[in-house]
């Protein structure tokens, strides 16, 4: 799966460091489908029925500790 993504252009990594909304943005768009991924929980019905749905508590505490993460202590290591 990962040899399938498009990776992000360097610069806009590095906006993202520099506190860049746009790309905040992008970055989070980037990886909102593994977000959703990494918050979903089972849940059941009053019938018993299981489904998956995304929590969006989860979703939002993820996007944030991202964005904090990209902000605060993000290094780019040397090729």
């Amino acid at each position: 799966m990962a040899g399938d993504m498009n990776a992000l252009p360097l610069p806009v990594i590095q906006a993202a460091m520099e506190g860049d909304g746009e790309a905040l943005a992008a970055v989070l768009n980037h990886y909102k489908g593994y977000i959703r991924y990494l918050a979903m929980r089972p849940l059941k019905d009053e019938y018993g029925n299981e489904y998956l749905c995304v929590d969006e508590d989860m979703r939002l505490r993820l996007e944030a500790k991202l964005i904090h993460s990209i902000v605060t202590g993000f290094k780019i290591l040397p090729a």
